[in-house]
């Protein structure tokens, strides 16, 4: 694993403007694995839609669920439908998945330490470089320095930026849907409430 794996770890140790929730996590790893598989050329995008290009494996397992999860026919998916589907409960996959290898990712809710390993050293490096990508999702999630850009000014290639601007409209909604809910919760109380 590469940037999901990654992106878990900077959830965990570098400091957020907000909590991370599960559900943004989610959505924000849907996206992360889109990129590996761009990078991978296992796919293209034409427009917002997702092309499988080959079916060759990337040797990680939960990127090669990830790509046999594709629209492999026309129409293909959009990258915004993509991330709603893939992006279901996908952070309690990735914290199960890592949790053998003793990585310590099941702390991620319960905000314990987690060890340190190899996996969680690469992951470091990529953030004190400012990777494009790393930074460009963490950010979507309220992590790092406001206003901070890597060390290229953000993703050069059209196709990253769109995936990470559509991963930023997804937590959007996802937001607006949770204020919509609280605010039905918050007059459903205030009926009972009422003398």
């Amino acid at each position: 694993m590469t940037t999901p794996q990654d992106l878990l770890f900077v959830v965990l140790d570098v400091r957020a403007d907000r909590p991370v929730e599960r559900g943004d996590l989610s959505l924000a790893l849907a996206g992360a694995e889109l990129l590996d598989l761009l990078g991978a050329g296992v796919i293209e995008l034409r427009e917002d839609l997702i092309v499988p290009t080959s079916g060759h494996l990337t040797g990680d397992q939960l990127l090669d669920e990830a790509a046999g999860a594709l629209v492999r026919e026309e129409p293909y998916e959009s990258v915004a439908d993509w991330l709603w589907r893939r992006g279901d409960g996908l952070a309690a996959t990735y914290t199960d998945a890592l949790e053998p290898g003793g990585s310590g990712l099941r702390q991620l809710f319960r905000r314990a330490e987690p060890t340190d390993s190899a996996e969680r050293r690469q992951a470091a490096e990529r953030w004190a470089v400012r990777e494009p990508v790393l930074t460009g999702l963490a950010a979507e999630l309220g992590i790092g320095e406001p206003g901070a850009k890597s060390a290229e000014d953000g993703p050069e290639d059209d196709r990253v930026a769109l995936v990470l601007a559509t991963v930023g409209e997804a937590l959007t909604e996802l937001e607006a849907v949770r204020q919509r809910r609280r605010i039905e919760e918050d007059a459903f109380d205030n009926v009972w409430r009422a003398p």
